[in-house]
């Protein structure tokens, strides 16, 4: 299991993306995906619905954003890199990154998978994230956790501002 905290200098503006185009929910992926970690409770909750887990995600080519810096500021390759906007009143349930676009274009490669999960703003009230047993809140812009496939993690956002994260996704170096 790696999980490590990062911090970066990062500053792009989110809030002009056209984020109606984006619009995902987490539902099917993860009742498909994640069969293990539901079953463990009973089976994926009834409660968590479309209304209550979507989110919207933007992702980026390289032209977009310079996924060298932040490959040299995290210490991974990157293969995909993408925001998230996360409204309020919404959650991503419990669940581990499967990495399902890195096994997609690299199937055999057998270095370590890792995802970068960077808050965007301040913490607001309302906001926060878990991964094993740790609650984070109260973080400053640009901090976050890598982690890799082996931790379960979740997001909600019971507050009444967007929540906005980076997410970075590739190999540690």
């Amino acid at each position: 299991m790696f999980v490590k905290e990062v911090k970066i200098d990062f500053d792009f503006n989110f809030e002009e993306v056209a984020w109606e185009e984006h619009a995902h929910n987490c539902i099917p992926h993860q009742k498909v995906e994640l069969k293990d970690v539901h079953d463990k409770v009973g089976g994926f909750p009834k409660s968590l619905t479309v209304e209550n887990t979507m989110f919207y995600q933007k992702f980026f080519t390289r032209e977009e954003i310079d996924y060298k810096n932040l490959e040299e500021q995290l210490g991974i390759e990157a293969v995909t890199v993408s925001i998230i906007k996360q409204p309020p009143g919404m959650t991503n349930p419990l669940h581990r990154d499967t990495f399902y676009q890195i096994n997609k274009l690299y199937p055999n490669d057998k270095r370590l998978k890792v995802r970068a999960n960077i808050q965007l703003l301040d913490w607001k009230d309302g906001h926060f994230l878990q991964y094993n047993k740790t609650v984070v809140s109260h973080w400053k812009k640009n901090t976050g956790h890598m982690w890799d496939s082996d931790v379960l993690h979740l997001a909600v956002n019971a507050g009444l501002e967007d929540r906005y994260s980076l997410q970075v996704s590739g190999f540690l170096q």
